[in-house]
Formats: structure tokens, C-alpha cells, sequence
């Protein structure tokens, strides 16, 4: 039996569409399949990273509770202040700051045009009464000078002599 032409080139034509069509889905499966493989590479990037985060948060956690387990009582770093010398001052309180007629160093002292506290670590906020700091020669700092709790910091002459404020450590 014979098929006539025109049956036979439409039926070639839909074979090449079926063709093409499923060469199509191929192309698209392949692209979705490593589009999806770069996005998981991505993911399982993000989440080292996040591990990475929440083991270095735990491990800090864990260490502030150890610090704050340590941590000594207020009466205990008193009496450690007290040891330490008669030089120096015990504040526990603005009220007592405000009440305290006397001026005390704070540990404060410009070096090399910086301020810095006594452990080398810069200052980062100033409790400086109005127009101060001076910018004069003087390097050091004092409170007490006037009785306002908040802004209350005086640049001041470092051989002056003044009581120092005794530290209270919460970290080991």
C-alpha cells in the first residue's frame, strides 16, 4: 500500500516536531538541573557560614557566662580596691560620684594627641564638661570638679595630685 505524499511529509513534520519539542525539554531540564546545582553550592556555602557564626556566638555566650559566673561581689572588689593602696577612691554610684567633694583621676590621658585609657584601649565616648577637653598641655583627666554626674570630665594637669578611681574588673 501506498501513502501519498502529502500524508507522508505531514507525518515527517510532526515526527521532527515531536523531535525538536523533546530536544527543547531536554535543553530546559539540563539548564533547571544546573541552574539548581550552582543555587545548592550556594546554600551550602551560606550555611558553613552560618555554622561557622553560631559556633563562634555559642563559644562567646558560653565565655561571658563564665565571666559572669567569676565575677566577684561588689563587697569582694571593695575590699580588693582597698588592698590595692589608700590612694585610691571607691564610687559605687552617681550619687556618691555627685556627692564626692574631692576631684579623682579617671585614667584618661592624651598620647601622641590621643586619648586613652590606662589600658592602651582609645576613648570612645567623653563625659566632657563644656569646653572641655582644653587642648592645652595638660594630658590628663579628672571628675569631681563640678557636681553634675553626666558631663563632669576635666582635662587637668597630670602632676597634680589627686586621688585615682579604683577599677572594678568583670572580666577574668
Amino acid at each position: 500500500m501506498c501513502i501519498p505524499s502529502d500524508t507522508h511529509t505531514a507525518e515527517s513534520r510532526r515526527y521532527r516536531l515531536a523531535a525538536v519539542g523533546l530536544v527543547l525539554l531536554c535543553v530546559l531540564l539540563l539548564l533547571t538541573i544546573t541552574l539548581l546545582c550552582i543555587r545548592l553550592n550556594n546554600l551550602t556555602g551560606e550555611r558553613n557560614q552560618l555554622q561557622a557564626s553560631y559556633t563562634s556566638m555559642t563559644a562567646d555566650r558560653d565565655q561571658l557566662q563564665t565571666n559572669y559566673t567569676n565575677m566577684t561581689s561588689w563587697t569582694e572588689s571593695r575590699d580588693n580596691c582597698r588592698q590595692r593602696g589608700a590612694d585610691l577612691v571607691i564610687i559605687n554610684s552617681k550619687e556618691e560620684q555627685r556627692d564626692r567633694k574631692e576631684r579623682v583621676w579617671i585614667g584618661l590621658n592624651k598620647s601622641e594627641g590621643v586619648w586613652k585609657w590606662v589600658d592602651g584601649s582609645e576613648l570612645i565616648t567623653g563625659f566632657w564638661y563644656s569646653g572641655e577637653p582644653s587642648n592645652y598641655r595638660d594630658d590628663c583627666v579628672i571628675t569631681g570638679y563640678v557636681s553634675d554626674t553626666n558631663k563632669n570630665w576635666f582635662q587637668y594637669s597630670c602632676s597634680t595630685p589627686y586621688f585615682g578611681i579604683c577599677e572594678r574588673s568583670i572580666f577574668n
